[in-house]
């Protein structure tokens, strides 16, 4: 009983130093990129209705291995989930000699990839996302590119409201 009781105390402490549910993080970006917070809030929103519209399960897949695409009617739920202290930074390109040597691909430097952590469905990509905690990082070169920044971070921004639905994000 005594044991029980301990766990159940050090259960409490946990969830009371920011252990707690997703659910209980304010709402907003820890912006630490070059673009207002307005502008991640209108990419965000682009998002939401994206999702609301149609859901595309694996385009990684379809472009990787010419699967044929999973696409699901839109999610109306997508329209309610916000990001909860959703960190949004660049990291600095990978050298092309670095992804030269690893991967035999020659590209010019910048490269617009970054290493992508596991469990990446591939080494490098322009950005990834991680939901515990909600984090996207890009390819600092992929900032200043207009249209095809908000469409990476559009991207990325389907996947946290995604994951939050409970989506299964293999092939994203």
């Amino acid at each position: 009983m005594g044991r029980c009781l301990w766990v159940a105390v050090l259960c409490l402490a946990w969830m009371g130093c920011g252990a707690g549910s997703r659910e209980s993080l304010p709402v907003g970006f820890s912006n630490l990129t070059h673009h207002s917070t307005a502008d991640l809030w209108t990419i965000w929103q682009a998002a939401q209705q994206s999702l609301a519209q149609q859901v595309n399960l694996n385009p990684l897949q379809t472009s990787l291995d010419n699967a044929p695409p999973h696409i699901l009617p839109g999610d109306s739920r997508a329209l309610r989930v916000m990001p909860r202290q959703l960190s949004v930074a660049a990291t600095p390109d990978v050298a092309s000699s670095s992804l030269l040597a690893a991967t035999g691909l020659n590209r010019p430097d910048p490269t617009g990839l970054i290493l992508c952590p596991q469990p990446c469905n591939v080494r490098y990509a322009a950005a990834y996302s991680e939901y515990r905690p909600p984090t996207t990082r890009f390819a600092a070169s992929w900032e200043f590119q207009g249209d095809n920044f908000s469409l990476l971070l559009q991207y990325e921004f389907e996947n946290h409201i995604l994951a939050a639905l409970g989506y299964d994000l293999t092939w994203r």
